[in-house]
């Protein structure tokens, strides 16, 4: 889809961890944790300079990434298959 996107379907990825001031899009419950995309949604303008009034560009690769809900929320019970699918812009995400 984007000759941009350094990742691929299967790639394992961790998410950075950082608090920028403003807006960001990546939510906190999975900073810092190990995901395997499944998916390149596209390459979209990013929301981070929208949302400051900015042109939003150079556009990123935006991904969907999948972790398993045990690693990602503390004390969970249920079946170990249990997944969430997270939407995660390129520049958020480092090789695991």
């Amino acid at each position: 889809m984007s000759d941009s996107a350094i990742y691929q379907p299967g790639d394992t990825v961790r998410v950075r961890v950082d608090s920028p001031p403003g807006h960001y899009r990546t939510p906190d419950y999975v900073k810092g944790k190990t995901g395997r995309v499944v998916a390149l949604c596209g390459v979209f303008r990013n929301p981070e300079s929208l949302g400051h009034g900015g042109s939003g560009l150079p556009a990123k690769p935006l991904y969907t990434v999948e972790f398993p809900q045990a690693d990602v929320w503390d004390g969970y019970t249920g079946p170990e298959s249990d997944k969430v699918l997270v939407d995660v812009y390129e520049h958020w995400l480092d090789p695991a």
